[in-house]
């Protein structure tokens, strides 16, 4: 199969395929065992844990999406090999609850086999390319993170967390060090031709999977207590207009009419497999602290933690996103996180005293108004650029 053949081109080299929507079919499932993992052992562990896991799931998708700039989703062979990632991602999946314990392997064999496979499959159909030499640096790097990824699975569960956070850092570091390689080569931003747009959507795609979870999520414990009581009732309605104004920030920044900024291939990386990842980790803690608040009666230091977590970490990636592609400051997204917290450092003293719903109330009227902000200050931006 020639490379021409397995390429994007022409006119709708932009848009995402229907193999790609169905590849991120089973990341609805990911994000909600991601979500229970969270839930199951609300303490400074489980959260290590869940952001741990999180990553490698995160950077399974990520690495998968980028692949996706330069394959054509209509090929066959393209086809059939986003159907084997679909295969081993839906391993990793229902390996998470158990991924500290005796899915270990499990989570960690489908987490390399996709690491290994995207970039030899890139090669193959890439040889003879600047391409195949990226991926060849990129394998180089998996294939170490590997080896703490692999060794943490051989450790006792107390052990793990330490030694596959090492493995995270080594994958996270991979873009930022240019795949060097001593003695062997380098791949820097510059070298991968990437396309902004195709990026983006795909971006914006996953983001709202993350919210639908929240959904889902929101749903199923009301199924669960068989009864909607009122409390229960303000408890969703809360919830629902925490992750309609969560949506309502999220396109107003990163929408489909937001266009310019630097599309360079290190300000995508920064704005997509970096800045989203921290968007999308903080939907699941707003989808987490919503269900802990439906389903707790009092308020808890970790409940607390877990609500003001959620946005302040989606905000980080905000930050990160604007600060990337369009180098702006946001500074009216550091005040509100800035806010966040000290809303939870009043809560926390008092929480015994503390209605549950005040601090989903809290967190809502804070993203309300950045939201009605930034969507007042692109309409001023637009109409001054039509008047002029």
């Amino acid at each position: 199969m020639s490379v021409r053949a397995l390429a994007r081109s022409g006119p709708h080299r932009s848009e995402v395929g229907p193999v790609e929507l169905f590849f991120d079919l089973v990341y609805v499932f990911a994000i909600i065992q991601l979500s229970h993992l969270l839930i199951d052992d609300l303490t400074a562990t489980g959260a290590a844990r869940t952001v741990v896991v999180f990553a490698a799931v995160w950077w399974g998708w990520n690495y998968t999406a980028w692949a996706m700039n330069w394959l054509d989703p209509g090929r066959t062979p393209v086809q059939l090999f986003t159907g084997v990632l679909m295969l081993a991602a839906l391993g990793m999946s229902i390996a998470i609850p158990n991924a500290f314990d005796s899915a270990a392997w499990l989570f960690v064999g489908c987490y390399l086999f996709m690491g290994i496979a995207r970039p030899v499959f890139m090669m193959v159909s890439y040889r003879g390319t600047q391409l195949a030499t990226n991926y060849r640096m990129l394998l180089m790097w998996t294939l170490l993170a590997g080896v703490f990824w692999v060794i943490g699975a051989a450790l006792e569960p107390e052990w793990r967390l330490a030694v596959w956070l090492i493995a995270v850092l080594i994958d996270y570091a991979a873009p930022l060090a240019h795949f060097r390689v001593p003695g062997v080569g380098a791949a820097p931003m510059h070298l991968w031709d990437t396309d902004a747009e195709h990026l983006a959507e795909r971006n914006r795609l996953v983001f709202i999977i993350a919210l639908g979870e929240s959904i889902l999520l929101m749903g199923g414990s009301i199924v669960y207590q068989g009864q909607l009581t009122t409390s229960s009732a303000i408890g969703l309605v809360v919830g629902f207009a925490t992750l309609f104004v969560l949506w309502w920030n999220y396109f107003a920044v990163a929408g489909h009419d937001a266009h310019g900024g630097d599309s360079s291939t290190g300000a995508l990386r920064s704005a997509y497999a970096y800045a989203h990842a921290l968007m999308v980790l903080g939907a699941i803690l707003v989808a987490v602290s919503i269900e802990v608040r439906l389903t707790h009666e009092h308020l808890t230091p970790a409940m607390i933690a877990v609500t003001i977590a959620g946005p302040v970490v989606y905000l980080a990636g905000n930050l990160l996103f604007l600060r990337s592609r369009f180098g702006g400051l946001a500074r009216s997204r550091g005040a509100a996180a800035v806010v966040l917290i000290a809303i939870g450092a009043v809560l926390l003293p008092i929480h015994e005293n503390v209605p549950v719903v005040v601090a989903g109330l809290a967190v809502l009227a804070v993203l309300t108004a950045l939201a009605a902000y930034t969507a007042h200050s692109r309409s001023t931006v637009v109409a001054g650029r039509a008047a002029g």
